[in-house]
């Protein structure tokens, strides 16, 4: 018979933010074995439900017996199992661990030889004998990094378990899971249901949970009430909601039965910055900030609770008092922290160890100051106040605000530098510093910013590279990657030259501190990161083209890569790369320094021909590639396909006269240099 399986394992509550996790791995475990044993069908696809103190799993169309299980097991060559007639010990001793005559085998061919086999068919097992295995099995792969024991057993797992559901259709499947019997009893929401709940059918658990327990049972349905509910009230004030989807993703895992609440607090905590107020209530109590129509923030906010009550003032009234605490300490953290300028601040930083072996905090901002001037320089701006910001860039990290938030590090720095009278620019370079500070945030804007934040960034690559602890696998503990997609972001879009701004960093430190080789491996170590990057957007041949030549300069990144796509797409392409490719290979096989070419040494006429056109073509490419018409330089070089056709096909470049081999060396190079000033052709798939 096939029906709906249904198990469910009740607990104290679980963690919030790992409920999704722990649900989806604990369903498709448990999905993914009944496939592989035959009960469930290959397409099979899982119910997921969860909530703050239930993890369950809902399958549709479930044997209760597994299929026959057919199996084919393969013994000795047949060439070599018999001898004058006689099975050999290997064969008789194969039968054997069989349970049978060496008359019950048959033969079958293996891909390779015919060889004898066993072929047997075994009765399938009840789900009833398999089912207990499988969910323990499951609840051991689950991701928790720590267990715990409850009572006096000596089980374990997340939090404590206090029931088990195993339900086939109407069955109770009999087991024990963690100490637990099965049955087909469960209970509902902690405080507006009483009493077990009997699950009479697997396919009725939502239902039944939500009409006898006040739960909501799946924690996508549950995720999205809660979004609904909390933007209709939003839009009752003509707000829009302030939160991540992480915010909403925890609270789903908080309730069972959500309730949208609004209440509000005292206008004069607007006088702090919303950045704090917003942060608080996000964070120390999982409550939904509102936004005006100017992006400011209003004195109400919505709350979601897991209560239904008649009367909720109580429970509003409650949380506002708990709010009004936290919004309190806020105000006196930012008054306290006015009563210092950020650059009283700094001589702090001494105490404060960045690495110990590269220094403090002090120290550090000392170095940042002088990389971030240098690149302002060379991006034309203010070198001075792009020192002054990397100066005061790290003074918020030793105030009370960042102290107890210290998600608020640089928009802190921001609101002080401002009430301490600082340039605009110098504020905003402070918060825009840490940007990006992930995949796809946001650049710092302007050059001043954009200096700072590149100084942050290359000193920590630099400094963190050069003593030793690079980046190993899946482990980057100081984020280099991260800081090295930043990096590129930024001068992708700005002309800068990479290399050089990695020297200027290393520059930045005491001599003899870093490797001697920081600079060449954090340059490659970046042009590896822009390699997957741009993996995104270009094939893995054209960005091998055009990184093989080490470029330094990346703003014109794009447009070379442009340019290689529609070089490739030309039908002289295939040919050109092939013949740069045997170029390549021949060059690198010569020793010694090239010459230049001496016409008065040609002997052929296609080589003759060849070089003609190379000089002719030339003057035309250089001009196109200083001008940045990377397209038109490429396009221009697709009319040597002729001439080097000829080439190949009537000249011997390994001849035995040295000097006019010398010379048709030369030629090659001297073609492979027009060829390659735009990207190496010879990687070009075709």
């Amino acid at each position: 018979m096939n029906a709906t399986l249904l198990i469910e394992l009740l607990t104290e509550e679980l963690p919030p933010k790992a409920l999704e996790k722990l649900s989806n791995s604990f369903a498709d475990t448990i999905c993914d074995e009944l496939k592989k044993l035959g009960f469930a069908a290959a397409d099979a696809a899982a119910n997921v439900y969860a909530s703050p103190r239930r993890l369950a799993v809902q399958i549709p169309a479930v044997a209760a017996i597994q299929p026959e299980q057919h199996s084919v097991r393969k013994g000795p060559a047949v060439a070599s199992a018999m001898k004058d007639g006689q099975p050999t010990p290997a064969l008789a001793g194969f039968a054997r661990s069989c349970g049978v005559d060496v008359s019950a085998l048959i033969t079958v061919h293996d891909g390779k030889q015919d060889v004898f086999a066993y072929e047997s068919t075994k009765a399938g097992e009840a789900l009833s004998v398999v089912l207990s295995g499988i969910v323990a099995g499951a609840l051991k792969k689950l991701p928790v990094p720590k267990l715990m024991r409850w009572g006096d057993q000596e089980v374990q797992f997340v939090r404590p378990v206090h029931g088990l559901i195993m339900l086939h259709g109407t069955e109770v499947i009999a087991g024990n899971v963690l100490g637990l019997d099965s049955g087909n009893s469960t209970r509902g929401h902690r405080f507006l249901s009483s009493g077990e709940i009997r699950i009479a059918d697997a396919d009725a658990y939502p239902r039944t949970l939500a009409e006898q327990g006040k739960v909501i049972a799946s924690l996508i349905a549950r995720r999205e009430l809660i979004r609904n509910k909390l933007n209709a009230a939003a839009a009752a004030l003509n707000a829009t909601i302030a939160a991540p989807d992480a915010l909403f993703d925890e609270v789903t895992g908080l309730v069972e039965w959500p309730v949208v609440l609004e209440a509000g607090f005292e206008a004069e905590f607007l006088n702090v910055p919303q950045e704090c107020l917003i942060l608080t209530m996000q964070q120390n109590q999982k409550y939904f900030p509102l936004l005006d129509s100017d992006g400011k923030l209003m004195n109400r906010f919505l709350l979601v609770s897991n209560l239904e009550t008649a009367d909720p003032r109580y429970i509003i009234g409650g949380n506002e008092r708990v709010l009004r605490a936290r919004l309190s300490d806020a105000k006196f953290f930012f008054e306290q922290d006015q009563k210092h300028r950020l650059d009283s601040r700094l001589p702090r930083l001494e105490h404060v160890v960045y690495h110990n072996k590269i220094g403090n905090q002090l120290e550090r901002v000392s170095r940042l100051s002088s990389i971030a001037a240098a690149i302002a320089g060379k991006l034309g701006a203010d070198a001075s106040l792009a020192g002054r910001a990397a100066y005061l860039a790290k003074a918020d990290l030793v105030s009370d605000m960042v102290g107890e938030f210290p998600e608020l590090q640089g928009i802190m720095g921001r609101y002080y530098a401002r009430l301490d009278g600082e340039d605009a620019v110098v504020a905003d370079a402070i918060e825009g510093h840490y940007h990006p500070r992930f995949a796809g945030d946001s650049l710092p804007q302007g050059p001043i910013a954009t200096a700072v934040a590149l100084a942050d960034k290359l000193e920590t690559i630099v400094g963190i590279w050069g003593i030793g602890l690079v980046p190993t696998g899946d482990k980057d503990p100081f984020a280099l990657r991260r800081a090295a997609l930043g990096v590129l972001r930024m001068v992708l879009a700005a002309p800068l030259d990479l290399k050089a701004l990695i020297s200027d960093a290393a520059a930045a430190f005491p001599a003899g501190l870093l490797s001697a080789t920081v600079v060449d491996e954090v340059y490659a170590f970046t042009l590896e990161r822009l390699k997957n990057y741009l993996a995104q957007d270009y094939k893995g041949d054209e960005i091998d083209a055009v990184l093989a030549l080490a470029p330094t300069r990346l703003n014109e990144i794009g447009a070379i890569l442009a340019a290689v796509a529609g070089f490739k797409a030309l039908p002289e392409a295939a040919t050109l790369a092939a013949a740069n490719k045997r170029v390549k290979n021949i060059l690198k096989k010569t020793e010694g320094d090239i010459a230049a070419v001496n016409p008065a040494l040609f002997a052929e006429d296609a080589e003759r021909a060849l070089f003609a056109a190379v000089e002719a073509l030339a003057p035309a490419v250089d001009a196109q590639f200083a001008a940045h018409d990377f397209a038109g330089a490429l396009s221009q070089l697709s009319s040597l396909k002729a001439p080097v056709d000829a080439f190949f096909d009537g000249v011997m470049v390994m001849a035995d006269d040295m000097a006019v081999r010398g010379n048709r060396i030369a030629l090659l190079a001297r073609l492979a240099a027009l060829f390659n000033r735009v990207a190496d052709i010879s990687l070009l798939a075709e």
